[in-house]
């Protein structure tokens, strides 16, 4: 086939996510696509992918799209005539020890608040489903029965099908080589057979995804990682529509095949490919067998399955699979180029994802937004760390060797730290610093006491900081505590376009006099929240912007994305320019006051105000805020200061009792006080009001934003779920997040984050109670409330106020 001059949209890689992207743009937008396959379609590693295909995950929105996927395939062979060897013979995953059933039975909870039918079973109803099973190690299982497994090619052929039945051109031996751009967009795709035109590109090129980005500046984080599995003969009594199988404690997975079982594993020993650029020719092959790495696997299967000690094999498959640092695919558009989407780094379940991400993919591209909460897979997740190759090898192979471990609650990545660190990083240290690591950052999560081990040591219960981060959460509610928190990301707006900028953008006024302060949300046009940040406003033509540091590349491309056309105002990242110190607690003050000649008055510094002062002879942005509940001051200094002024408020400090603090404490003083967070409490699926947030959306002023009119239908309708607090008497219930939430015995929802407050002394959840025909807070008030954890209902009561407030009532329960 010739290739045409031009195409609306070019989709590259014609393995189960081209495919299944190209035949969503076409079939749902009706888009001009034209997908290019540089050999033939699924020849990068679809064709040997094992084809298991489950859905349940932690979010709630990732696993709307595994089960988009399993709907699709259910019925994609009416469509096309083609047959996708889809078989729903549901998944058994085994759980071999006390701590592994804990993580299974909140896994069945979660399964249970996404309105999915996980079962526990005991190891003798696992024996009569699976009579060729060993499983006199067995503590129990679960058994989602709508799981199953599929054909990769005959998915793929059969998607391929439907998108050329749509109007699709699929042009297969074309090699991209490069791309024509202006700026930061894609003009056209260069190949060697000529050059074409384009509006969109979307890289959905596999394992080559990585340098193909490359052509195109852009960064696509991924590891090829050798997965093999092998497929046997026949086995006896061994049943067509047997269950699928995930055995983590052992490390492997079986399915039947043909009579016999395709069994595999996730060994804490990978194999990385290369850190180089895959070969273009690497199609339709497989390394050679690897039998002595694979063995680990064979010893584990044989214990589960005696009778694999006498099947033959008849195939290994050894091929790459490509892996992220974080265990989550990638998908959305990258930032460094206006117009390139990227679907890629599957991680061994692009089968179970392939329906579902080419759907959500193909709405982005069309609207410019995710059309739910995918933050969890979102390009804009990774920074300029994750160009580093050997870095990003490393801490994927981690994630791989994690794949079938305990998910212990809190547990934290090990290589390639520490990475990045703040100027306290020894002196934090000195005091027992106990660190966590987020995008590359080393970060204090609590502060070990004198004879206590500064590390974390994980379990499904109270884990060992726990009391010590209490005595981190009294101190800052007693007297003062100070935090790390350089890690921040930190932007810059200046121009004198900046105000009318950041009124566009921002759903909050944040166009106040100079040296006022703004908390404010960044809407999406489904009035959802895409950004949760504080505006300064240092000038007329000068905003200082702080958000999370997760969120860096997120918040920065989202601001760049929607700044007005033609407007006077420019972004810049100054993240390390500045280290952050938080002064917090009712004591902070008087700490301030002794270094600084400012004066701290609330008459003269009020809340959501801003000054410059100065500390130990330097100046810094004293920005009167706080996310713990109590009177205090983020403190911005210039990076190289950081150590200087650290240093002169822990010794005006010491006659106040004041202690370094960390991260978990914040997580605790936080929840008491009522404050949300962004990924978890609020998101993209969730409007400022459902959230208790309307107060911050400026709907009484004339002025448009992004996302108004939006928020103005959900404003003026009835709302169909609304956050609460939850708490429970028994102190030692421990939440996560993910409990259901059981309204009169009737399911009402899930908790979106959860811990425990110490000033209260009981767990706290919040989470959004749900309820088609309205939610406000009569409904919520009179019901009876239950929280569903690890499968066990725990008594639960709902609070309309926060559970602590520092001006008034303090303890409010």
């Amino acid at each position: 086939m010739s290739l045409p001059s031009h195409s609306q949209i070019i989709v590259i890689g014609g393995g189960i996510i081209g495919c299944s992207t190209a035949y969503h743009l076409a079939k749902d937008h009706k888009a001009e696509v034209l997908l290019l396959e540089q050999g033939k379609l699924t020849s990068g590693s679809t064709w040997h992918a094992a084809g298991l295909v489950g859905q349940l995950r932690s979010s709630a929105s990732i696993t709307q799209v595994l089960r988009y996927s399993v709907d699709l395939y259910k019925k994609l062979d009416a469509e096309t005539g083609l047959e996708t060897g889809w078989k729903m013979s549901g998944c058994l995953r085994l759980a071999c020890n006390e701590d592994r059933w804990i993580e299974f039975k909140r896994l069945a909870t979660t399964a249970r608040s996404f309105n999915m039918d996980m079962h526990l079973l005991s190891p003798s109803e696992v024996k009569a489903m699976w009579p060729l099973m060993d499983v006199s190690d067995l503590v129990g299982a679960t058994f989602l029965p709508t799981d199953g497994q599929a054909n990769p090619t005959d998915i793929t052929q059969s998607l391929a099908k439907g998108a050329r039945m749509h109007g699709v051109r699929i042009v297969e031996g074309v090699r991209v080589a490069g791309f024509r751009m202006d700026g930061e967009r894609i003009t056209a795709v260069e190949t060697a057979q000529g050059t074409i035109a384009c509006e969109t590109v979307v890289n959905c090129a596999g394992q080559w995804a990585r340098q193909l980005g490359e052509l195109a500046g852009i960064n696509v984080p991924l590891q090829p990682v050798k997965h093999q599995y092998i497929v046997t003969e026949p086995i006896a009594g061994l049943a067509s529509d047997t269950a699928t199988v995930r055995d983590p404690d052992r490390r492997t997975y079986f399915k039947e095949e043909v009579g016999g079982l395709v069994m595999g594993g996730y060994e804490p020993n990978p194999q990385a490919w290369t850190t180089g650029d895959v070969p273009d020719s690497f199609e339709f092959q497989l390394f050679d067998d690897d039998w002595d790495h694979f063995e680990q696997h064979l010893h584990q299967a044989i214990a589960r399955v005696p009778a694999l000690e006498n099947t033959g094999v008849k195939q290994m498959i050894n091929g790459p699979e490509s892996f992220t640092p974080d265990g989550n695919f990638i998908l959305g558009r990258a930032p460094e180029c206006e117009n390139m989407y990227v679907g890629a780094g599957f991680n061994a379940f692009g089968i179970a994802s392939g329906g579902g991400a080419g759907w959500v993919l193909a709405e982005w591209v069309m609207s410019g937004e995710a059309p739910l909460d995918l933050w969890t897979v979102d390009i804009r997740r990774f920074s300029e760390l994750h160009r580093d190759r050997q870095w990003v090898c490393d801490r994927t192979l981690e994630a791989y060797g994690k794949h079938y471990t305990i998910g212990f609650p809190h547990e934290e990545y090990e290589t390639g730290r520490p990475r990045i660190v703040s100027p306290l990083y020894e002196r934090l240290q000195e005091r027992r610093a106990v660190f966590g690591s987020k995008l590359g950052w080393e970060r204090p999560n609590w502060f070990a006491p004198p004879g206590t081990e500064p590390q974390d040591l994980y379990s499904m219960g109270r884990q060992n900081w726990f009391d010590a981060v209490g005595e981190e959460h009294r101190a800052v509610r007693e007297a003062v505590g100070l935090f790390d928190q350089s890690s921040f990301a930190k932007f810059e707006l200046r121009g004198s376009g900046a105000a009318a900028a950041m009124d566009a953008i921002c759903a909050n006024h944040v166009s106040k006099p100079a040296g006022r302060l703004t908390y404010t949300q960044l809407l999406n046009s489904r009035g959802g929240i895409e950004c949760d940040l504080t505006v300064a406003r240092l000038a007329d033509d000068h905003f200082y912007i702080v958000t999370g540091t997760g969120f860096r590349t997120h918040d920065g491309t989202w601001i760049r994305d929607h700044l007005p056309d033609g407007g006077e105002a420019t972004l810049t990242d100054v993240t390390e320019d500045f280290g952050t110190l938080s002064l917090m607690g009712p004591k902070a003050r008087d700490v301030l006051q002794a270094v600084t000649t400012a004066d701290c008055t609330n008459e003269a510094f009020p809340f959501g105000h801003v000054q410059e002062v100065e500390i130990a002879g330097h100046p810094v942005r004293a920005l009167r805020i706080t996310y713990v509940g109590e009177l205090g001051w983020e403190l911005h200094t210039p990076l190289s200061a950081t150590g200087d002024i650290f240093d002169a408020l822990m010794t005006a400090g010491a006659a106040h009792g004041i202690r370094p603090c960390g991260y978990r404490a914040i997580e605790s003083l936080r929840l008491e006080k009522g404050y949300r967070a962004w990924g978890s409490d609020i998101t993209p699926n969730d409007s400022p009001f459902e959230a208790g947030l309307g107060w911050a959306v400026k709907l009484k002023r004339d002025l448009n934003f992004i996302g108004r009119a939006a928020a103005e239908r959900t404003a003026n309708s009835p709302l169909k779920k609304k956050l609460a607090c939850f708490t429970v008497e028994d102190s030692g219930v421990v939440l996560l997040g993910r409990e259901t939430i059981l309204r009169n015995g009737e399911f009402a929802g899930y908790l979106t984050s959860a811990g425990f407050g110490y000033s209260v002394g009981k767990s706290i959840g919040f989470g959004y109670v749900r309820h088609a025909d309205g939610v406000n807070d009569d409904y919520l008030s009179s019901g009876n409330y239950e929280l569903v954890v690890a499968t066990e209902r725990v008594p639960a009561t709902l609070h309309l106020e926060p559970l602590y407030d520092a001006a008034n009532a303090r303890i409010k329960m």
